[in-house]
Order: C-alpha cells, then structure tokens, then sequence
C-alpha cells in the first residue's frame, strides 16, 4: 500500500474512532463521573491499586491533576486510598466495590448502545466491521500502543 492510501485510511480512521469515542462517552455521561476519572477507574481496574504517580504516569498526566481527580473519586466512594505498607508515606489508591459497578454499568450501558447502531446497519456492514475488529485490535500492540 503507497503511503496515499495510508494517509487517508489514517485520516478516515481517526475522524471516525473520534467521534465514536465522543458519543460513546455521552452515553456514559449521565453518571457524574468525567472522561479522566473514568480513565483512572479503568486503569485501577486493570493493574490494581497504585500509588498517585504511578496513576500519572500511565495516564500521562501532571500529578497534581490525579490528587484533584482521585480526591473527587474518594468522595464519591469509587476509590479508597490506603498507606503502603512498607512506606507510610506513600498512599495507594484501591477500586471500591462501587467504583467497580460504576464501570461494569457504564459498559452495559454503551455496549447496548453499539449493539442498537450495530443492528440498524446491513449484514454486509457488520461483517466488516467484524472482520476489522482484530486489525483495529493490533493497532494497539506494540511500543506506541
């Protein structure tokens, strides 16, 4: 493929992940948690407690901007944060129960919305789209991923 054609896949890619992510994140939207928070939830979910700059560094954010973000998400009773036991000046911060069903909600909720707009398209447009999906997953693979 000349890099014409990539230019423009890359092009096109982008405008639609784009807007796809937007509305995905309106569907969401209703239960007062923000696209950063709701980042931080999933990253809790995925590794495990972590301290306040591990959570910057794989959200690449300025620390002070997870403290506001986590401080929010402890109120809300999403997060709980705990010293570390072998430094006690050190907090982690845990998923709750609540913050666990917060997520396991707000995928529900968009998953039935791609199944909605999945169903409105042709046979032919789901089966591409499946057949994409295992490629669009590859390119999140590797060292920019």
């Amino acid at each position: 493929m000349s890099a014409a054609p990539t230019a423009h896949l890359a092009d096109d890619l982008l405008m639609v992940v784009t807007r796809l992510a937007r509305r995905l994140r309106r569907v969401a939207a209703t239960d007062g948690v923000t696209p950063t928070q709701r980042s931080i939830l999933t990253t809790l979910e995925r590794r495990g407690p972590l301290t306040h700059g591990d959570i910057a560094a794989v959200e690449r954010v300025r620390p002070p901007t997870i403290t506001a973000a986590v401080d929010r998400l402890e109120e809300q009773g999403f997060v709980d944060r705990t010293r570390d036991e072998t430094d006690r000046r050190v907090a982690r911060v845990a998923l709750t129960e609540a913050g666990r069903r917060l997520l396991a909600d707000a995928r529900r909720e968009r998953t039935a919305y791609l199944e909605q707009r999945l169903r409105a398209l042709p046979a032919a447009d789901r089966a591409a789209i499946a057949a994409a999906a295992p490629a669009l997953a590859r390119l999140l693979e590797g060292p920019l991923g």
